[in-house]
């Protein structure tokens, strides 16, 4: 008996990514609709009364839900394994949204130190203003989060690589202690995609994502998702979250974005082999003092990085000797590659995390991270890697004297 292909569950990931979550209108578009509509109307009075009472399910106002929202929504969790994904304005917004939503005042976060920039700001800025308690631990060190989760804990939150420094977390062991502080695990997955790794197959409870990154992967759009298994939480935190504060993702993002998905598996597959080919380049180059990418067997944490990740990533980090100023000269010389603070994006793009995405951070604060003044994060496009890497080494030349 053949096996039946209208049957989304017996898809294959680049399958997925094509059709999944796609719902033709009557028009019978081949595209995915794009529905640029705020709200929807009904057949009488009591529909509506029905819709608002919860008693009937329908598309009511595009604060709540919009089909092509859902399409995204539905692709993204096919991909991802999980039940429900809800999308987000930005990736920001999905961070706070995954957070605030099921925090209270007298809770407790316990997060890996290595964060983003603004991850950083709400963990350590933000919560504690509505008496949330914040707790900041070495997310390499296991014994770290032993300690900090033998306490009682609503959230814990980590990134896994870690921005900019690429730090590795075993996922697998801090779900477990997590689950016995009674904690909510979050992992901000956004360096490894879908494609690379899975949290929830770890044990994470929530996972989130900038869509604005990766998925769509051409500089075009901002854009968030948050994905669990949980139905609780969906129903009884995020939900009613969402509606009542409005961080909503715009129909036009979601349709870029579903675009976008139909060539993640491609193109991060493309952005892995040309981020190797570079961190390899640039492994042992003068005047670079050390190369980060969790795909060389250099990296700290590279067997624990290849049992949670299938391959390195697209990002490869890397410490100029001479600090700021030769880092500077550096970025300054490029030709090819652009000075952005975006990544995930089919350009080559770089920055100087010290100055500009941890830049509100203490001098102290980014050494605890791994960011020092040298140190150059690159995000690997899908040009030829011997011109990146050509003009890799005419920057360096330029750079280091």
């Amino acid at each position: 008996m053949g096996v039946n292909k209208s049957d989304p569950g017996t898809w294959r990931q680049a399958t997925k990514l094509v059709r999944g979550g796609t719902e033709r209108s009557h028009f019978g578009e081949t595209s995915e609709g794009l529905f640029l509509t705020s709200g929807y109307v009904y057949e009488s009075a009591e529909e509506a009364e029905q819709s608002f009472k919860g008693e009937k399910k329908r598309y009511m106002y595009s604060r709540y839900a919009n089909p092509t929202l859902t399409m995204f929504e539905t692709r993204l969790a096919q991909l991802e394994g999980a039940k429900y994904c809800v999308s987000t304005a930005s990736g920001m917004a999905a961070v706070f949204a995954a957070l605030a939503s099921q925090l209270n005042a007298g809770d407790r976060v316990v997060a890996a130190r290595a964060l983003f920039g603004s991850c950083h700001y709400i963990i350590t800025q933000q919560l504690p203003k509505f008496g949330i308690e914040s707790v900041l631990v070495d997310g390499t060190d296991l014994e770290q989060w032993k300690k900090a989760l033998s306490k009682k804990t609503r959230c814990v939150f980590l990134e896994t690589p870690s921005n900019p420094a690429l730090e590795i977390i075993d996922l697998r062991a801090v779900s477990d202690l997590a689950r016995k502080a009674g904690a909510s695990l979050i992992v901000d997955n956004v360096f490894a995609t879908p494609v690379l790794q899975r949290p929830l197959e770890f044990g994470a409870d929530i996972v989130m994502y900038s869509a604005t990154k990766h998925i769509d992967g051409q500089g075009r759009t901002l854009g968030g998702a948050i994905l669990t298994n949980n139905a609780d939480f969906i129903e009884k935190s995020l939900t009613p979250f969402m509606r009542h504060t409005g961080p909503t993702m715009s129909a036009f993002n979601a349709w870029v974005l579903v675009k976008g998905l139909e060539t993640l598996e491609l193109r991060v597959t493309r952005h892995c082999a040309n981020a190797r080919a570079v961190a390899e380049h640039l492994s042992g180059r003068r005047g670079i003092s050390k190369v980060i990418y969790p795909g060389l067997k250099s990296h700290p944490q590279h067997n624990l990085a290849m049992s949670q990740m299938s391959d390195g990533g697209s990002i490869v980090s890397f410490e100029i000797a001479g600090g700021k100023q030769t880092a500077f000269r550096f970025l300054n010389a490029l030709k090819l590659v652009d000075i952005s603070n975006n990544l995930g994006d089919a350009k080559s793009l770089t920055t100087h995390p010290a100055t500009t995405t941890h830049q509100r951070l203490s001098p102290e604060e980014r050494l605890k991270m791994g960011i020092t003044d040298g140190l150059v994060r690159l995000s690997v496009g899908l040009e030829d890697p011997e011109d990146i890497k050509e003009d890799l080494d005419q920057a360096l030349t330029t750079a280091v004297r």
